[in-house]
């Protein structure tokens, strides 16, 4: 009897984007992928939550493989809600009764958002006290990430001073700076690395992607989108405008480097550009955005368990459904029209 071939798993590169709790349904994704023996990640690049993910995943992959990743995962999002549990944005009953994960009802969110646009971070908050800091320390071995050698990480936050992207590689992935690629302006004082001070790297790469490209050849990138490109209604309030405003800025740099990769394949497929010096990128996305418009900017700061849990098993299904539609471009072509996507 013939032995059964065993099919080498295809590699991969993943783009995760920042987005507050939604990168709960980032986690769901990764679970996923994490679980699948089809595909392997090579690289991962993270703003934001998508940085805490990159560096969770790292951390559980040197402890104990592709398990013990999912395991620090999970351990990771439940401490996130152990910690909201003591937050003052809580849903209000009405929320409760519609099932609304916003917390656009909750008198103390309306009240600091008002009071944020009025008086800085560093009037708010003079001590600097950021919960999220004991989190990581306590949750993310950094040691084992920096020593990770199945996978290449790359974070990204934003120097204030320059305005350019600060990309933080493997080796250099500390508490600070995940905080740094985590820092909401309006929210937290600058994180200070090196001399230099450091806001949400989303401002400059939400995720970025070009860390992920080798010189010559072909990769596989994979974006996990959480923060929707496209919206059909017109906002009108104050709120949604502001929430909207985010949502381009936000998306801003990743368009950008979308058309720049759409640009370079089109010169290699017409044979202008050697793939020897320039990567061949196959784009590919996860996304549901479908599902998670109807949570609001206000839900990235919900962190209920019920709520991550609801996003996680989003995030599950987008990936199987994802994987069922598109393995078979993985290696060959780009399964994201590229060319629908910047226009």
């Amino acid at each position: 009897m013939a032995a059964k071939r065993v099919r080498k798993p295809k590699k991969i590169s993943l783009a995760l984007q920042g987005g507050g709790s939604h990168g709960a349904f980032t986690w769901g994704v990764l679970d996923w992928l994490l679980e699948t023996e089809a595909l392997e990640i090579d690289k991962i690049s993270g703003t934001s939550a998508g940085a805490m993910n990159a560096a969770v995943l790292a951390d559980g992959l040197v402890e104990g493989g592709p398990e013990g990743a999912r395991k620090a995962l999970e351990r990771f999002w439940r401490s996130v809600s152990l910690l909201g549990q003591g937050s003052p944005f809580q849903r209000t009953p009405l929320d409760i009764y519609f099932d609304s994960w916003n917390l656009d009802h909750s008198p103390v969110y309306v009240s600091w958002d008002v009071t944020s646009r009025v008086l800085s971070p560093y009037q708010l908050n003079p001590l600097n006290i950021n919960p999220l800091e004991e989190l990581v320390r306590d949750q993310i071995d950094f040691g084992r990430v920096q020593t990770c050698q199945d996978l290449e990480v790359y974070v990204a936050a934003t120097n204030v001073r320059t305005g350019k992207i600060k990309i933080f590689g493997r080796e250099e992935l500390t508490a600070e700076a995940l905080l740094a690629s985590a820092c909401i302006p309006t929210i937290y004082q600058a994180v200070e690395i090196d001399g230099e001070a450091y806001w949400d790297g989303g401002y400059m790469g939400n995720p970025p992607l070009f860390p992920l490209f080798p010189k010559g050849g072909i990769t596989d990138v994979v974006l996990i989108q959480v923060n929707p490109v496209k919206r059909e209604e017109l906002p009108t309030t104050a709120q949604e405008i502001s929430e909207r405003l985010n949502e381009i800025t936000f998306n801003s740099t990743l368009l950008r480097e979308l058309r720049a990769i759409a640009f370079v394949s089109r010169l290699i497929d017409e044979g202008r550009l050697s793939n020897n010096d320039y990567s061949q990128v196959h784009m590919h996305r996860i996304e549901a955005s479908e599902d998670l418009i109807p949570f609001g900017a206000s839900s990235k700061l919900n962190p209920q368990w019920a709520f991550l849990k609801r996003l996680f098993n989003i995030g599950r299904a987008s990936a199987e459904k994802w994987a069922a539609e598109h393995f078979d471009a993985i290696g060959e072509r780009s399964s994201l029209n590229l060319e629908k996507e910047i226009m």
